[in-house]
């Protein structure tokens, strides 16, 4: 059976005016571009009035080795989502008026494949995880570390050339 060890959790929260449509589709290519799978576990909409709400997962996974893959579990929430039209160095622009949240969690997942699920395997693999490949996990674990940190970072400074603050 697959080992999960979760390695960093990430949140970024935000309110002001972006363009919610660039922010999702620049996570999703962004992440398309680190060769991962994407799978829209649930995308929840509702409507208030002139307002939406939204509340999105994203299971995202990659395959780092045949022993170790990358897992990342997103979850973004919006609230009190309206379209509105904004003046930015004389142009009109719509936008977005929102209040968002992203949470992020970076898992290692070990042997994906159980191979090693039989009783003597798991006593095999033990050996193997603690005395065989520690250099080689400690640095799977900072490429999940570091892949997480960098989407955060990367949606952060979308925010703050497209978005405008209150």
């Amino acid at each position: 059976m697959a080992e999960k060890d979760i390695i960093v959790k990430e949140k970024l929260k935000y309110e002001g005016y972006c363009s919610f449509r660039e922010i999702y589709n620049y996570m999703y290519s962004w992440l398309k571009k680190e060769e991962c799978l994407i799978t829209e576990d649930q995308y929840e909409e509702k409507i208030k009035g002139e307002k939406k709400d939204l509340e999105i997962i994203w299971d995202v996974s990659r395959k780092l080795t045949d022993y170790f893959k990358l897992s990342i579990k997103i979850k973004i929430e919006v609230k009190d989502m309206e379209d509105v039209e904004v003046e930015i160095e004389g142009k009109k622009k719509k936008m977005n008026q929102l209040k968002l949240k992203i949470e992020m969690k970076g898992i290692l997942v070990k042997d994906y494949t159980s191979k090693w699920a039989s009783p003597s395997g798991k006593f095999f693999k033990e050996l193997y995880d603690k005395f065989i490949i520690p250099k080689r996990t400690e640095d799977m674990e900072g490429k999940v570390k570091d892949i997480v940190q960098e989407l955060k970072e990367e949606v952060k400074a979308l925010l703050e050339l497209t978005g405008k603050t209150e």
